[in-house]
């Protein structure tokens, strides 16, 4: 490891509180089949994480959120839930990392998770960060400024946090995301706004940047058509409030929203992408939950996104092409082809510059009526 590394690895060290299993545990121990057992945790000295697949690392800023008094153990109720679920992946190497600490102001908490989450993403591993508000996606977004590129990011919400009126950062971070400049932010996906959370000049706005918002309904009407979307992107980033009530009830507004099974179906989608570095589960509060349920609930999704990592896992390159079938197809009078994955059954589409991007069985459906699929006629105007 370059002694650059090192020195990034110390000023870690200096921002994380380490993990007490005792406390998570309630000093009952877990049995050896239990992903507690599975999980290579920083207690008193910090992992080898070139070994990691996976890294976990928790952080408790609310004050983005507009809340002074809030529950400091929430990343560690998530905790103990995942660690009681059971481990079905062999060759796999879970590292959590402990909790980064929140700092005297809410700028230096997200300096903070910046400064570890660039260092972490030098390790090209999946990082997922839990607790906090959901403007802790600012942080997570900034954190690939090194990379000197555009990227593409998606939040499952069940409302817009475009609100630029007010002054709660966790209602109007996406205003950052979309105007900071220098801005890497090549494209931005919404999945699952509820229509009467949403100002319609909102939508109007994201539009006209060529941006997609899918509505909580249309969603559910076939889930399966995001998944292309999660192949595309870099970062993910959720607001529990998207979960109907029911299903997580330190939900703060929202009695509607996908189901506990939805929720981790989509999660299953983004685990199964290479292009994810990074899947932030924001705004739980401990202190609204009812019997840890919602902590639960994420303990889920995180189990389906660790199953959608093993899955994907298994994917070869597009350049593999004995293990691709080839569909050869017209877009109005455009010749184009649609790979189909033999082992993971996905689908990417051709456009006309000769790459190929993620795309649905639908879509294929769609280009063999001879009609152009939005997916495929967006990326172009997205490129024009």
């Amino acid at each position: 490891m370059s002694k650059f590394m090192k020195m990034n690895i110390e000023n870690i060290l200096d921002l994380l509180d380490p993990i007490n299993i005792g406390l998570i545990t309630n000093d009952t121990g877990f049995n050896k089949s239990q992903l507690a057992k599975h999980i290579v945790s920083y207690e008193t000295e910090i992992p080898n994480l070139d070994n990691a697949d996976i890294i976990i690392v928790g952080c408790n800023e609310y004050r983005g959120l507009g809340k002074t008094n809030y529950n400091e153990h929430g990343a560690n109720l998530i905790r103990k839930e995942l660690y009681n679920l059971y481990h079905w992946h062999k060759n796999l190497t879970i590292m959590d990392i402990g909790n980064i600490k929140t700092g005297g102001s809410l700028q230096d908490s997200y300096s903070a998770i910046r400064m570890v989450l660039s260092v972490l993403l030098n390790y090209k591993k999946k990082l997922i960060i839990i607790g906090g508000s959901h403007d802790l996606t600012i942080p997570q977004y900034q954190s690939y400024k090194s990379w000197n590129k555009l990227i593409d990011g998606t939040i499952i919400d069940a409302k817009i946090d475009f609100d630029i009126e007010g002054n709660i950062p966790a209602y109007n971070f996406l205003e950052h995301l979309f105007t900071s400049v220098p801005n890497h932010l090549r494209h931005y996906n919404h999945i699952g706004f509820q229509s009467y959370c949403t100002h319609p000049d909102v939508i109007e706005t994201i539009d006209k940047l060529r941006f997609d918002c899918y509505r909580l309904g249309k969603v559910r009407e076939s889930i399966i058509e995001m998944e292309p979307i999660f192949r595309s992107s870099d970062f993910v980033s959720i607001d529990i409030s998207a979960i109907r009530y029911a299903d997580a009830p330190a939900n703060i507004n929202y009695p509607n929203g996908f189901y506990g099974e939805e929720i981790c179906n989509l999660m299953q989608y983004a685990g199964m992408s290479h292009s994810i570095s990074t899947l932030g589960i924001y705004s739980y509060l401990a202190e609204l939950d009812i019997q840890q349920l919602t902590a639960k609930q994420i303990a889920q999704m995180i189990w389906y996104y660790i199953d959608g990592y093993k899955r994907g896992q298994n994917e070869k390159p597009l350049t593999d092409k004995n293990n691709f079938e080839e569909f050869k197809t017209a877009l109005v009078n455009l010749e184009t082809i649609f790979l189909r994955s033999k082992i993971t059954r996905r689908w990417w589409v051709q456009l006309s510059d000769k790459t190929f991007i993620p795309c649905s069985y639908n879509d294929y459906l769609i280009a063999q009526n001879n009609e152009i699929p939005e997916r495929w006629l967006r990326e172009i105007e997205r490129r024009s």
